[in-house]
């Protein structure tokens, strides 16, 4: 169901607390395009036939079965590949709340609230390929931006740890 959309009425009884101050939607990367996939499995299928032929004409008929497997399981792969793209994590500061959103696969959807007064942003600098995009708040702790890159990871933090310090010392409605 769609969420409801905000009336006249709604909009100007909201309190201004409640204006985002920033969001970002987090995904994965991927490289291989949907027409570089067709390009890509029309190539294995064109070896894969191939090869397929020249063991049939050789007498070994068996081999052609298992060149037809390994063309399935590679498609299979890549289904499973893009089926985890659709995953993403949504993380919105207002002057109340940061919340995070994320978003599995499957489309199984989880939320975590932090006070933004409170929140640390942790990450490695210089960033290292394992180094984590972790929010900490009240001992509870949450490792966001894992599917990024360090580079991605540390941008995101330097831009949220920003808008945070904003947030805190603004008294009144804040903007950016």
């Amino acid at each position: 169901m769609a969420p409801a959309l905000p009336t006249a009425a709604s909009a100007e009884t909201a309190p201004r607390a409640a204006a985002v101050l920033f969001d970002a939607m987090l995904t994965p990367h991927r490289s291989l395009s949907p027409r570089g996939f067709i390009v890509l499995m029309s190539l294995v299928c064109a070896v894969s036939f191939t090869a397929g032929l020249a063991f049939f004409l050789m007498g070994a008929w068996p081999v052609v079965g298992f060149m037809g497997a390994d063309v399935l399981l590679i498609y299979l792969a890549f289904r499973i590949n893009y089926r985890r793209a659709r995953m993403f994590e949504e993380v919105v500061l207002t002057r109340d709340a940061l919340v995070v959103r994320r978003v599995d696969h499957w489309g199984a959807e989880k939320r975590w609230t932090f006070q933004p007064y409170w929140l640390q942003v942790r990450m490695d600098d210089p960033p290292e390929h394992e180094s984590q995009l972790t929010l900490r708040s009240h001992g509870k702790s949450l490792a966001i931006g894992a599917f990024l890159t360090a580079e991605e990871r540390l941008s995101l933090a330097r831009e949220l740890q920003q808008h945070l310090a904003v947030c805190r010392c603004a008294p009144g409605p804040v903007s950016i």
